[in-house]
């Protein structure tokens, strides 16, 4: 009953409250669909924090589509053997994820323990730097130490079945059951930030200024007084 709650029951509770909660608040409530930028109060490390988590969450979010989305059947079939495969996972995954959790770690310390960026922030801003910092440092630790101590655990041979299954609406939590407890941990807490995501600053990633390319320019004037 537990394995059913967890690997079936609790991320479609995730993926509904991602989908309902965004279509709502993007309904009623426009006016706070934003980043928040605290840059006026504290620039130096915002700049570098994000510069590092943008470099590197990127190809870490592909790295995640590609493992989890394409079976490796497939894989094999373009040419990209299990040992290549593994070799690109640990190796440039573990570079950008290195990327990114030094970049998350500086905007987490930032948030927390400059005093005004801290009086700024939201209890949601808290609770989204913090759940990130968990989900990247469990990322990290599965890719580097779950791997290397128990090499022959394929996720993709577990995981990433179950999450192709459950996009498909029929999946199996007996595939979770041997799974080892850091990439389940990794997996839930991702699920979680989803549940979070449309009630967060996090919104702001679908607002990509696209229309900035093709926008004129905006006209400075000086307004002189006679």
């Amino acid at each position: 009953m537990i394995d059913q709650f967890l690997w079936v029951i609790f991320p479609y509770i995730c993926m509904a409250v991602f989908i309902v909660g965004h279509i709502f608040r993007y309904r009623n409530d426009q006016f706070h669909w934003t980043a928040k930028s605290s840059e006026f109060i504290e620039k130096k490390q915002l700049m570098i924090g994000s510069l590092l988590f943008h470099i590197g969450i990127i190809p870490v979010i592909l790295g995640h589509v590609s493992g989890l989305g394409i079976p490796k059947e497939w894989m094999r079939a373009m040419g990209v053997n299990d040992h290549l495969y593994h070799i690109g996972a640990v190796y440039i995954g573990g570079f950008f994820g290195i990327a990114t959790l030094a970049g998350m770690i500086i905007l987490t310390a930032r948030r927390f323990t400059i005093k005004s960026v801290r009086h700024l922030s939201s209890l949601s801003d808290l609770i989204v730097n913090s759940l990130l910092l968990l989900i990247i440092c469990l990322g990290m630790y599965a890719t580097i130490v779950t791997n290397a101590v128990q090499p022959d655990f394929d996720y993709r041979s577990s995981i990433s079945i179950w999450f192709r299954d459950l996009l498909t609406f029929h999946p199996d939590p007996a595939l979770m059951k041997n799974v080892p407890l850091s990439f389940k941990f990794h997996v839930l807490s991702g699920f979680l930030i989803f549940a979070f995501w449309p009630f967060t600053r996090l919104v702001h990633v679908w607002s990509v200024p696209l229309n900035y390319v093709g926008r004129s320019y905006i006209l400075y004037r000086k307004n002189r007084t006679f």
